[in-house]
């Protein structure tokens, strides 16, 4: 009984770290400039608070009246420049537009040269995911195996296991797949 536990409780570690590596690599296709206005791309962007770096989503609205406009109301006016301020150090290489109340920015399109360039980055990205997740594996192998030699464990709980790890795997692998080929479409139809 109690080496079913150790083996769950292997296989549910193993679990998370992948799915840890998939959120991992959603979050950088989101932080990632495309051409399309997404609240993502500002939302984390620190912002001088009563001198306390504090994320831009505490301290303001952020909304996307159309797909090229982001616009970002602050719920106190007298910090609107110290935004400004912080989306320009921010390195997106868009200049906010103050009206005194609400901050605009607004998203240039993508030249073929920045797509491609998008494309190539987003591919890079989704590799890493996928060697986090088969990083994750190998880890609980590691372990499964381990128990297996030390006979902590039988050889058919120990296969029965590694194939579970391995269906693990290519689910999130899957997954992996599918959240880059949702924004290689993101990037070639905007």
């Amino acid at each position: 009984m109690v080496e079913t536990l150790e083996v769950k409780k292997i296989l549910e570690d193993g679990k998370k770290q992948m799915s840890k590596a998939l959120e991992a690599t959603k979050k950088e296709f989101q932080n990632l400039r495309t051409g399309r206005a997404s609240i993502a791309l500002v939302e984390g962007i620190q912002v001088e608070y009563y001198n306390t770096p504090t994320p831009l989503k505490n301290v303001a609205s952020i909304s996307t009246p159309d797909a090229r406009t982001i616009a970002i109301q602050p719920w106190e006016t007298k910090i609107i420049s110290d935004i400004e301020k912080a989306i320009q150090k921010s390195g997106l290489g868009i200049t906010p537009l103050n009206d005194g109340k609400v901050i605009r920015m607004q998203i240039p399109s993508l030249t073929d040269e920045r797509r491609q360039e998008l494309s190539r980055l987003i591919k890079k990205i989704a590799e890493e995911g996928r060697v986090s997740v088969r990083n994750a594996r190998h880890e609980s192998l590691e372990q499964i195996r381990k128990m297996e030699k030390n006979k902590d464990i039988a050889e058919d709980i120990s296969r029965t296991t590694q194939k579970e790890l391995q269906r693990l795997t290519d689910s999130f692998i899957h997954q992996v797949d599918e959240a880059l080929q949702h924004k290689e479409q993101e990037i070639h139809t905007i």
